[in-house]
């Protein structure tokens, strides 16, 4: 993948609830509509697994089932949060490391941001606004040479595999959809700070400090470090693949080959400068990858399909009763909340506010007009439930629960 990495280079946080990589499915993670469904099974043979032949390539990843979710540590100038990496794209490697590139040009779509709004994925669209940004702010060129480059490789998302009706598009709405569930789940800058590995330009890393930490917080798989004159800016996660790159179930897998990065001495500089301005050409004229600034005080207020179902009070639970007034320490990208009970923190997968809880950093991300809570780069929260009048009920973080919805921050 050196070469994509090389065209792109002249254009282009909190505690995860999970704190380790299990096998995911993008239906499964935020709760966020799709606009189409495979209908092909999960439990089935992994790509790059198989002994024999297989022929239904709709819901087998081939001969791209080596998956790589690649992410960029941008320094100078600056991209995205200065506390969190940002998505490079989701390249479908051969089992054997090689690749292919740009295998339809009939649709190399353009203006991606009108294709994600008009098919029901503004808020998609909003994370990849923060959080898939190109260093020279041509976001637009970037998604689209992602998706041509590589999204029209994969064997799952052709045509003729979708269900009958689909817009034209919709296999590459699903692309981007399934690339920013992915990397919500792959906290690279939070699972380094949580072992002491921050950004800093007062020392160096070995490349064994920086994989075992990698290693120990995703429950045990390594990824690729690759630097550029000893400076650490791309990693690479690598997956196979249960089913369709629609829904199917991602298996993290050990890296196959090693990045470039030297074995000592590696450079890891906080990010600095000014990011680049974001131009979008279409979609939604001109933006920056910076959230909305961070209110001091607020209550949190859930927001389910689209609509406003009460919000939290202090114990941190989900209610329709009078919501708790919290206060918020920090900016956007690193702050801590605390209710009139105490530090609000997620510990084994829910949030609970409370004397003798430890604080979470977590983050805000602005999507759709609102300032969404985010607890390790998701902004997606579950429950056993909705809330009607003294039943509250738990809030847990993701979306492997009965009801999904969203976590707005709103000024007091």
């Amino acid at each position: 993948m050196s070469l994509c990495f090389l065209f792109l280079a002249s254009l282009i946080s909190a505690t995860l609830a999970t704190p380790f990589l299990a096998e995911t499915s993008p239906a499964d993670l935020f709760g966020r509509s799709q606009l189409l469904t495979s209908g092909c099974s999960t439990t089935g043979t992994a790509s790059c697994r198989n002994t024999s032949t297989v022929s239904n390539l709709c819901c087998f990843e081939a001969p791209g089932g080596l998956l790589l979710q690649t992410q960029f540590w941008d320094t100078n100038p600056s991209t995205g949060p200065s506390n969190s990496w940002t998505i490079h794209g989701l390249w479908p490697d051969h089992c054997d490391t090689t690749f292919s590139q740009n295998c339809d040009s009939s649709r190399a779509y353009t203006g991606i941001s009108s294709l994600l709004s008009n098919n029901g994925a503004s808020d998609t669209l909003a994370f990849m606004r923060t959080y898939w940004v190109d260093i020279n702010g041509q976001n637009e060129q970037f998604w689209a040479h992602e998706w041509a480059a590589h999204g029209t490789c994969m064997s799952t998302l052709k045509t003729a595999c979708l269900p009958s009706g689909s817009v034209r598009g919709a296999e590459a709405v699903a692309f981007f959809q399934t690339v920013v569930k992915l990397f919500q789940t792959l906290p690279t800058y939070t699972w380094l700070a949580n072992a002491g590995i921050l950004p800093t330009n007062s020392q160096t890393f070995t490349l064994s400090q920086l994989t075992s930490a990698l290693k120990s917080a995703s429950g045990g798989f390594t990824p690729a470090l690759d630097c550029q004159s000893g400076t650490l800016n791309q990693i690479s996660w690598y997956f196979n693949l249960r089913g369709s790159i629609i829904d199917g179930v991602f298996v993290p897998i050990n890296s196959p080959e090693s990045g470039s990065c030297p074995s000592s001495g590696i450079k890891y500089p906080p990010k600095s400068g000014t990011p680049a301005t974001t131009t979008t050409t279409s979609g939604g004229g001109t933006t920056t990858g910076a959230p909305s600034s961070l209110p001091s005080k607020a209550t949190i207020r859930s927001i389910q399909s689209g609509s406003p179902v009460g919000g939290l009070l202090t114990a941190g639970t989900w209610s329709t009763q009078t919501l708790a007034t919290m206060t918020l320490s920090g900016t956007t990208s690193s702050f801590t909340m605390t209710s009139s009970r105490g530090n609000c923190g997620v510990s084994s997968g829910s949030l609970t506010c409370g004397s003798g809880v430890t604080a979470t950093t977590f983050s805000a991300v602005s999507s759709g007009g609102n300032l969404l809570l985010a607890s390790g780069g998701s902004t997606a929260f579950t429950s056993d439930g909705v809330p009607s009048g003294t039943t509250v009920y738990t809030v847990y973080t993701g979306s492997s629960r009965a009801q999904d919805y969203t976590l707005s921050i709103v000024s007091t």
